[in-house]
């Protein structure tokens, strides 16, 4: 793809392939995902159906039997994020009730005592807590950093990699090709949690990962209102793994949350380009502050991993990191912000920020901020930035 980019941070010339229909683009697809078949006097996008249970007269067959094991509303939604996540492909989607049990249910479904498993040690503040789980079951667990494709110097003898690109917060990014070409020699299956770019940045599955594993409490339904995960795959064997840990833990979604996360899913790619172009905008005015250092956005052609993330990613994403001198300064940017909310989650349609060592879960400086730039007006977030940060220099 080309490493030119336009103003909504799409990589220039990329074209987009839909298996049987090739025409289509993303803001096409995601405006149709997973919609039933027409029937007349019914509505487009059918309601949630609450049901703990199903007739079931005879042989318990069919594919509605039990309410944890399946749903209607959600076979609308899983199929919807599969067509983003592999336009075309045959793929298996699972969703879940948080990204959190979408992660738990790959790690847990695909590992056993004696496996080991690479994680990076600059990811999701809650991996440090699966790591305690996974020892105490008896897995091996080693980290790396994502800079650098630094995992594969541990992947030796390794059951799953598990890759996070780009890294949250510190915005790394892997080459996941390679990863995935050198794991696959090695008989090593590779997760990625692709939270962060959501399928209209980067689809992993395409790029050779066995798992495409997001947070869709993040930037795929980007209201802030719900809670829900998924794990897409495309082999059946894994996907049926995954969704036999989700029947036994009972990690479901519920009916509604699917719902509403279908529904968003129509507005993903104008929310994602208003985003990503924003989220440009505001790095390169970040860019001329002397008191920000290290400024981290992959769409930046002078970011570090500007070079790999314009090979693989279609869109950059809507989270820059930067850091200011120290906590009290980074408190008083915060405190001076008008349009933008302190907040700890990211990819929402209004702005938020907070600065990411209050958490402790994190190694990043006391001054480092996460920005997610949401759907504002791009000139009034800007101003509303500059007008913080030159306050709280006083």
């Amino acid at each position: 793809m080309s490493d030119v980019t336009n103003e909504a941070g799409v990589a220039a010339g990329d074209s987009v392939s839909h298996g049987n229909s090739p025409a289509l683009g993303d803001g096409t697809r995601a405006v149709r995902a997973g919609l039933p078949d027409p029937v007349t006097y019914e509505p487009t996008l059918p309601g949630p159906v609450f049901a703990a249970h199903y007739h079931l007269p005879g042989e318990p067959t069919g594919p509605y039997t039990y309410g944890r094991d399946d749903n209607p509303t959600w076979t609308h939604l899983e199929r919807a994020i599969g067509e983003l996540e592999a336009p075309g492909e045959p793929v298996e989607t699972v969703v879940f009730a948080s990204g959190m049990a979408a992660i738990s249910a790959v790690l847990f479904s695909q590992l056993r005592a004696g496996d080991t498993v690479v994680l990076p040690n600059d990811g999701y503040q809650a991996l440090p807590l699966l790591r305690e789980r996974l020892e105490a079951y008896g897995v091996t667990v080693r980290t790396a950093p994502t800079a650098g494709d630094a995992q594969l110097g541990v992947l030796d003898g390794a059951r799953l990699l598990w890759i996070e690109t780009p890294s949250n917060p510190g915005l790394d990014v892997c080459d996941i090709r390679r990863l995935v070409r050198e794991a696959h020699g090695a008989g090593v299956l590779v997760a990625v949690d692709n939270t962060l770019a959501t399928p209209l940045g980067q689809r992993p599955l395409e790029l050779g990962a066995d798992f495409s594993v997001a947070s869709d409490t993040k930037g795929m339904t980007g209201h802030g209102d719900i809670l829900l995960g998924h794990v897409t795959s495309a082999d059946p064997e894994l996907a049926a793994g995954v969704r036999r840990w989700r029947k036994v833990v009972g990690a479901i979604p519920g009916p509604m949350e699917a719902w509403l996360a279908h529904r968003s899913l129509a507005t993903l790619q104008l929310r994602v380009d208003r985003q990503c172009a924003s989220a440009l905008t505001v790095a390169r005015a970040l860019l001329e502050r002397a008191e920000v250092s290290g400024l981290r956005y992959p769409g930046l052609p002078s970011d570090p991993s500007y070079p790999v993330a314009s090979r693989q990613m279609r869109r950059f994403g809507s989270v820059v990191s930067f850091v200011l001198p120290d906590r009290e300064w980074a408190e008083r940017f915060l405190a001076g912000l008008r349009l933008v909310d302190d907040a700890t989650s990211f990819g929402g349609v209004r702005s938020t920020a907070e600065r990411r060592g209050r958490w402790g879960g994190d190694a990043v400086p006391e001054g480092f901020i996460r920005f997610s730039v949401g759907a504002e007006d791009p000139e009034d977030l800007v101003a509303d930035v500059v007008r913080a940060l030159d306050g709280a220099a006083r």
